[in-house]
């Protein structure tokens, strides 16, 4: 790889952009395209356009009829947790070690403590605020856990409209009946409503907070890995 196209690289990376590097296997020069260049490539080379896409929806590389190996650069995926609470505590340091880059959003400032939360972002706002900046996308999963109607609503109201390859919040079958039952009258239709992971986690009699984190934690990735999320190969 030449030093131009390493530095570009590095500089995807910095920003969190997706890109893919397409290398001819004869030796030819090397191209390095986000989403912009994939679309300018299509008027192109619609096929290898197509291969670029695939790559970054995968997250798998892939050699394109036998002739350009197209490597996909996707930025970290993403957790969004709305609530300091204890089981966030697990919950992050569970997601960072598989690999995500995770924000916690509480509104109530004496509970998000640096301390508590190494290595994860911080955001100090109510969580319609806070998404509309953060924007979910296809790679980023939400979880909330507040059990406090006054903040989770609003963040399921927030997100919900987004592609998030994963909703989950926390609480009793009751609680999430009751809460469906807001989000309804709030105007939220059936599919939307029936993309929310409530109880998060798989049913598998977790108690503790770590239990809970696990639980939460392997049903995210069962949304990615086996129902097609923000896709991606099994390690």
């Amino acid at each position: 790889m030449r030093l131009g196209m390493a530095r570009a690289l590095i500089a995807a990376q910095r920003d969190a952009r997706a890109v893919v590097l397409f290398t001819p296997l004869d030796g030819g020069l090397q191209r390095l395209l986000d989403a912009e260049g994939l679309t300018l490539l299509a008027l192109t080379d619609p096929g290898l356009a197509t291969a670029g896409r695939e790559a970054l929806r995968s997250d798998r590389t892939h050699v394109y009829n036998e002739q350009v190996l197209v490597t996909p650069h996707n930025p970290p995926q993403r957790l969004i947790i709305v609530g300091a609470v204890h089981i966030s505590e697990a919950l992050c340091s569970m997601a960072l070690a598989a690999g995500y880059a995770v924000t916690v959003i509480d509104p109530r400032s004496a509970f998000l403590r640096p301390e508590r939360f190494p290595g994860v972002t911080l955001v100090n706002e109510w969580p319609q605020q806070a998404f509309a900046a953060l924007q979910p996308d296809a790679r980023t999963a939400v979880v909330l856990l507040t059990h406090d109607p006054k903040i989770d609503d609003p963040a399921l109201l927030a997100v919900l409209p987004t592609p998030a390859f994963y909703v989950g919040a926390l609480g009793s079958t009751r609680t999430h009946a009751r809460r469906l039952e807001r989000l309804a009258e709030a105007g939220v239709d059936e599919a939307g409503r029936t993309r929310i992971r409530g109880p998060a986690g798989l049913s598998i009699g977790a108690r503790t907070p770590a239990e809970i984190a696990i639980s939460v934690l392997a049903q995210m990735t069962q949304a990615l890995r086996q129902e097609g999320g923000a896709r991606g190969s099994a390690s």
